[in-house]
């Protein structure tokens, strides 16, 4: 059986993800995971207001191999169920439209995942289908989830601002296929379920009507991936509908006018992206560049560039020490309506953090980190008159594998 989906799935699901991944048990014909993340932060200077917030997600999950219990060869039922709770600190205190805990959203308990699996051409050809989401398949890597900020953890922020990329845990009808040409070289394509009922706080997952449903979103991926590298070239077209972000429904600025927004279809986007290992010990370089082809969009580009270090110092091979920044650079559109509101918006939003990760023992790991948020932007409090304070946050995030405590 391949590695478990929670492994694939870690940066769209945290680091709770990664770490059943870790001790999953391939020989095994069902391995489950049972993980808890934590995530706490709070501004200790900068945004709106002086405020703390903590944020936690409960994950279960199993692998299920149908080639050693019911003989289907090259078949894997995956399913996954979160419960998330806790509060947003971007919300709450700094008023940007980018949360400092990844962990946050979907605050209610969710099907996540349930999807089957299968492997054709002796695994040249893998597809899966049913209920998931875009992000735990495309745009993603371990080394974005080393950090606790949603700009670069779980994935590069900008293709949610830009699309109906669809996220970890609010899951809808998907289907994905990973060809490979060569060992190196993979083609990856899939499309994914726009339905807006999917990401109502009140949804849990089970409901699989895809009533009001506006469309689909086609991420694609063309990889060229050894054991030191991945270079990715990417994007997507989104055939859903979404909110203009200036015109209301007749023609007029919607922040002002008070109503709805006017409904377009319809946006493309591109990116590249890579990592690459520097040294034997363990550096790591990874950087995205992310930019919009077609449609109104919030956002116009988006580059990240971060480093890992992984084996810090003697005795501590599985701790990690990054810092990663990135750039969020607003459209024209977006600009507009925030000088229409009254605002003085900058054009970029940097943000950044420094982050270091102890691996306590097999289940248990703690990850405190510094964030700074260089511009932040007014989307929580859009009709202020003054810029929003450049934001220093402290944050502490935290994972524990209960699989693995059960194996000691």
């Amino acid at each position: 059986m391949r590695k478990s989906l929670f492994g694939a799935a870690c940066c769209a699901a945290a680091t709770a993800l990664a770490m059943p991944a870790a001790h999953a048990q391939e020989v095994d014909p069902v391995s489950f995971s049972l993980s808890y993340t934590g995530e706490a932060a709070t501004n200790l200077s900068g945004g709106l207001r002086r405020e703390a917030a903590y944020a936690g997600q409960v994950y279960v999950g199993a692998d299920v191999d149908l080639d050693r219990i019911a003989g289907i060869g090259g078949a894997t039922i995956h399913a996954a169920i979160t419960n998330r709770h806790g509060e947003n600190l971007s919300a709450l205190a700094i008023g940007n439209n980018t949360s400092v805990q990844e962990i946050w959203g979907t605050q209610n308990t969710h099907l996540a995942i349930l999807t089957w699996q299968q492997t054709f051409l002796n695994g040249a050809l893998d597809v899966e289908a049913g209920r998931s989401q875009a992000n735990i398949h495309f745009l993603n890597s371990p080394l974005y989830c080393h950090f606790q900020s949603n700009s670069g953890c779980g994935n590069p922020t900008f293709v949610f601002k830009n699309s109906n990329f669809t996220y970890f845990p609010a899951s809808s009808w998907m289907i994905h296929a990973k060809a490979h040409f060569t060992n190196e070289i993979m083609l990856h394509v899939g499309a994914y379920e726009v339905n807006p009922d999917r990401k109502r706080a009140s949804d849990h997952g089970f409901n699989f009507s895809t009533r009001n449903a506006t469309g689909v979103i086609i991420p694609w991926e063309l990889s060229h991936n050894t054991d030191s590298h991945h270079y990715i070239l990417g994007g997507w077209f989104d055939r859903g509908d979404y909110a203009d972000p200036l015109r209301d429904d007749q023609g007029g600025i919607a922040i002002l006018t008070g109503r709805p927004s006017e409904t377009r279809h319809g946006r493309s986007g591109l990116y590249a992206r890579f990592d690459q290992q520097l040294t034997e010990r363990g550096l790591s370089l990874f950087g995205v560049a992310m930019t919009n082809l077609s449609g109104r969009v919030e956002e116009s580009h988006f580059l990240e560039l971060g480093l890992v270090q992984t084996g810090t110092f003697a005795g501590r091979d599985k701790d990690t020490i990054g810092f990663m920044v990135n750039d969020q650079r607003f459209s024209d559109l977006a600009m507009e309506r925030m000088r229409a509101a009254g605002g003085q918006p900058r054009r970029h939003q940097y943000m950044m953090e420094l982050a270091y990760g102890a691996q306590i023992n097999p289940a248990i790991r703690l990850s405190p980190n510094a964030q700074y948020i260089l511009h932040p932007d007014q989307s929580g409090a859009p009709f202020r008159s003054k810029p929003t304070k450049d934001a220093f946050i402290l944050g502490f995030k935290f994972t524990v594998d209960a699989m693995a405590l059960l194996r000691r």
